[in-house]
């Protein structure tokens, strides 16, 4: 069944998921704060564009977002320009933002006040993930509207998922962010460990990649590693953006992350080094770097 799509927010993520959705054969309008941007979507993916929010939700059946984060989110959902002023009743809103759940269950409360419903949808699997159709989509919400979500989300995922209500979405991405944190530091330092031994990086991933230390980020990500490329990916400003969301909600439900913690004032080391915009890989990066002062 077509639906009407609005699509705000066209970075890394949102450019290919709202292709994703036009080329399934649903109207899709986009919108971005850089027009141009837009303008790129529309020349590739047909499709319409619109000059605010408000005008792109406007007449939609389902509004999409995908944003920085939560300050970005009450920038192009609320107020007079804002998605959910063009929204009409019944009209669901779709957030694939990474945020807070705090952010998730009030615009949820905002969205019900209009008779319409909200999904918080976050994602996993990168660019790549996006781009290939292959995303994990963790959902908070309520099951009617999660099975209206859902037919419409499979077209950019490979598992899409009710965790529990509005809120649970997003918590979950934060279990995902915690774990991913800890694995890419422990490949880095492995790999670390390994050149100062003086291995062969790419023989010794070889061989343990075999056994129970693989992971994604290994089998993806070790080969850019040895190259020194981190220009791409997930960037260090995001995942730092990622673990803060995390830290604040552990103060709130009493959770010790004692890795987490360390592992984001690694990341920010590596801000202060230039790399803000580098993949989180560049963990490696810095432990690099250290042995040379050292």
């Amino acid at each position: 069944m077509s639906e009407r799509i609005a699509f705000i927010g066209l970075g890394v993520m949102g450019y290919p998921m709202a292709g994703h959705l036009q080329q399934a054969g649903h109207t899709v309008c986009v919108y971005n704060r850089t027009a141009a941007k837009a303008d790129k979507w529309v020349a590739e993916h047909g499709g319409l564009s619109a000059a605010t929010p408000a005008e792109a939700a406007r007449d939609a059946t389902l509004v999409m977002t995908c944003v920085g984060n939560d300050d970005d989110l009450q920038s192009v959902l609320l107020g007079e320009d804002g998605a959910l002023s063009g929204m009409a009743p019944g009209a669901l809103l779709i957030d694939h933002t990474t945020a807070s759940a705090n952010a998730a269950r009030l615009l949820a409360a905002r969205a019900r006040e209009q008779d319409c419903d909200m999904i918080d949808a976050p994602v996993s699997g990168g660019q790549q993930g996006a781009e290939q159709g292959t995303l994990t989509i963790m959902c908070g919400g309520r099951g009617d509207s999660f099975e209206r979500a859902r037919p419409v989300l499979e077209h950019y995922a490979r598992a899409v998922t009710l965790m529990g209500d509005n809120g649970a979405g997003q918590l979950t991405k934060m279990v995902n962010q915690i774990c991913v944190a800890g694995v890419v530091q422990g490949l880095a330092e492995g790999m670390a460990f390994a050149e100062n031994a003086g291995l062969d990086l790419q023989r010794v991933i070889d061989v343990i990649s075999q056994g129970a230390a693989s992971s994604w980020q290994m089998l993806n990500r070790h080969g850019t590693m040895i190259r020194d490329e981190y220009e791409h990916g997930f960037a260090v400003d995001w995942m730092r953006k990622d673990l803060d969301i995390c830290l604040n909600e552990a103060t709130t439900n009493g959770s010790e992350l004692p890795m987490t913690q360390l592992v984001n004032r690694f990341y920010a080391e590596l801000q202060e080094m230039g790399g803000g915009r580098w993949d989180t890989s560049s963990l490696f990066k810095r432990l690099q770097a250290r042995r040379v002062r050292h």
